[in-house]
């Protein structure tokens, strides 16, 4: 939905117009086309090891913005590359570069410290890891957890459904709110998956056999709100033996840090999902240098 063939679709391009637009108002510039001065080349240069996300938005913003500027990767999103690599080299107008030097940085530098971290967790996890809603650049985060390896769990309010612990809240109690719902969403709120958030086993072994009474032959996640690794495995074993568990998706999720990660090994969920993939993530360093500085 998002990416194809090494390139962004309709709505992430969307989305990479809606950034650019705001990060140019705030820098004075506007959706004026930019020209000028001068033909002269940049170069920007790798400061560290990692994982290059952002050529093809930067290629995106120079198309929008300019007449007359054009950049020559050496390097493709998704591949790695290392301290004092030349990633591209931007060539066109100085004055146009000039004025888009920071929004470039920005966008590559952002995207390319989110892949790099999430690789570093993928490789250390033995499930996969899916990144979650808390975003700061909503789906360019997005871009970059899928470009490092990870998940993107649901991309926006309308691709997937979600049945959170606020809308499980009612005058029936939790348990028949959670019966309630699974049985009365629609294949058209559904959307591509549902996900039920629990907080404890016995939400989970009641939302697991709503869901199969509804939807026998197909899969529901069941996100383990803050459970923990102990609290994860007797759930599946509980699920198992209700036979419910080959109707369900378990998800680990709340509270879960790098370090943490053998601890969820063999505790029986398919997936971890957790925001510290692209929330709080350094950002990759690069600088862009003029011909000659």
């Amino acid at each position: 939905m998002l990416w194809r063939l090494d390139e962004g679709t309709h709505w992430l391009e969307e989305s990479v117009e809606r950034w650019v637009a705001a990060m140019l108002i705030d820098d004075g510039i506007g959706n004026q086309k930019l020209g000028g001065d001068e033909i002269t080349d940049f170069s920007i240069i790798s400061r560290h090891d990692g994982i290059l996300v952002g050529a093809w938005a930067v290629d995106y913003i120079l198309a929008s913005y300019t007449n007359d500027v054009d950049a020559i990767w050496n390097f493709q999103d998704g591949e790695v590359i290392r301290d004092g690599d030349v990633v591209a080299i931007v060539s066109g107008r100085r004055s146009s570069i000039l004025a888009l030097e920071r929004c470039i940085l920005n966008v590559i530098a952002q995207l390319s410290g989110i892949a790099t971290n999430t690789a570093k967790w993928i490789v250390s996890s033995s499930v996969p890891i899916a990144c979650t809603r808390k975003t700061i650049w909503g789906l360019l985060d997005k871009w970059a957890v899928h470009m490092g390896g990870g998940l993107t769990h649901r991309l926006s309010l309308s691709d997937a459904a979600m049945l959170k612990e606020n809308y499980l809240v009612g005058e029936t109690g939790v348990d028949n709110s959670i019966i309630d719902l699974v049985s009365e969403i629609t294949e058209d709120e559904i959307g591509a998956f549902l996900t039920v958030e629990v907080r404890s086993e016995n939400e989970a072994i009641i939302a697991a056999r709503a869901w199969s009474e509804k939807e026998p032959h197909r899969k529901c996640v069941i996100m383990l709100d803050n459970l923990g690794p102990d609290g994860a495995r007797l759930t599946d074993v509980a699920l198992r033996e209700a036979g419910l568990r080959s109707n369900v998706v378990l998800e680990g999720s709340g509270g879960i840090t790098f370090e943490s990660l053998p601890e969820w090994t063999d505790c029986g969920i398919d997936v971890i999902s957790t925001s510290l993939l692209n929330r709080g993530t350094i950002p990759h360093d690069f600088s862009m240098l003029i011909d000659g500085a």
